[in-house]
């Protein structure tokens, strides 16, 4: 099963779940602690936690779900764009998702009434435990950011643009919905968590960053089709039927040489129709494939109709 997961997906799931474990098995290194996003006002604050956070999470729970979602929807696009483009978003929706949770942290800044008093300064701060003393530096210090979530709100945003009538089963709904439907639904959802407030310690916003940095990058790209071909996937597969028919065209030359240099004839009419005809056909059923995906959606094809998508994408 882990074999037939793509490269980047693959990769992903690896760099996150061995992160896991190292905080775990390395806990007296406090992981955690070096790699997640600060407040960019805190001493401990470094550029580079704009990536180590998406690989860091808190718990089980946590990582579970953000891997989940990533293998579930994850393979699926990285099959549809490529890998090279599938990180390149994967990594923007991140990137993108700690910027927002950055400025969210900024905005809470300035109507804290911390701004001009000395780093050095003891404040009270009301924790779990009860109200404590600590400088202004080591409170900015405490805001954190960690998880995956952002990027992968921006690869569900992805399906839902991609293949916006593909049903999908999502717990605890007792029907199947389309994925634009649950796409929009989550977005609602991670809105009004956020403007509620509700002091859950998860970064809504960071999530809802993830899919408008995602949203930005694909309108950029369908309105420079020369950049990224996706479409509503058509693209990709009217890619994917030229590249399989180019390949196949390509061994049939080689084959023609190779009996031409045993029979010592070149080839004939009838060979190069009876080709043509062959790739006239393959053309049409894929057009045909194309046609129905456009005009239903994805989740209207048969399981063979998929399964020949499918395969030619793995001979890319």
């Amino acid at each position: 099963m882990f074999r037939n997961i793509p490269t980047i997906t693959k990769n992903l799931l690896l760099i996150n779940i061995i992160a896991f474990l190292a905080t775990l098995v390395l806990s007296q290194f406090n992981l955690r602690e070096f790699g997640k996003l600060h407040f960019f006002m805190a001493s401990d604050f470094h550029i580079y936690q704009l990536i180590t956070y998406q690989f860091l999470h808190a718990d089980l729970t946590h990582i579970f779900f953000n891997m989940f979602a990533l293998w579930m929807f994850g393979c699926v696009i990285e099959r549809v764009w490529g890998p090279q483009r599938y990180l390149i978003y994967y990594l923007v929706c991140g990137i993108g998702a700690g910027l927002c949770q950055e400025l969210v942290q900024y905005i809470e800044f300035s109507s804290s009434g911390l701004q001009g008093i000395s780093l050095s300064e003891l404040i009270p701060v009301q924790t779990s435990s009860g109200t404590v003393m600590m400088t202004v530096a080591d409170y900015l210090n405490g805001w954190g950011t960690i998880g995956a979530s952002g990027a992968v709100y921006g690869i569900l945003l992805a399906f839902g643009m991609t293949f916006p009538n593909e049903r999908i089963f999502i717990f605890p709904l007792p029907v199947p919905i389309k994925a634009k439907w649950f796409i929009i639904i989550y977005a609602a959802i991670e809105l009004f968590s956020a403007l509620g407030a509700s002091g859950d310690n998860v970064a809504h916003m960071a999530h809802l960053g993830g899919m408008i940095f995602g949203l930005l990058l694909i309108l950029y790209w369908r309105r420079h089709p020369g950049s990224l071909n996706i479409g509503n996937g058509r693209q990709f597969f009217e890619n994917m039927k030229r590249n399989f028919e180019a390949r196949k065209g390509s061994k049939s030359a080689s084959q023609q040489q190779t009996d031409t240099r045993q029979s010592g004839y070149g080839p004939t009419r009838e060979d190069d129709m009876e080709y043509n005809a062959r790739k006239q056909q393959r053309q049409a059923e894929i057009d045909a494939i194309l046609d129905k995906i456009r005009k239903s959606g994805y989740d209207s094809l048969t399981k063979e109709e998929k399964q020949r998508l499918f395969e030619a994408s793995r001979e890319r």
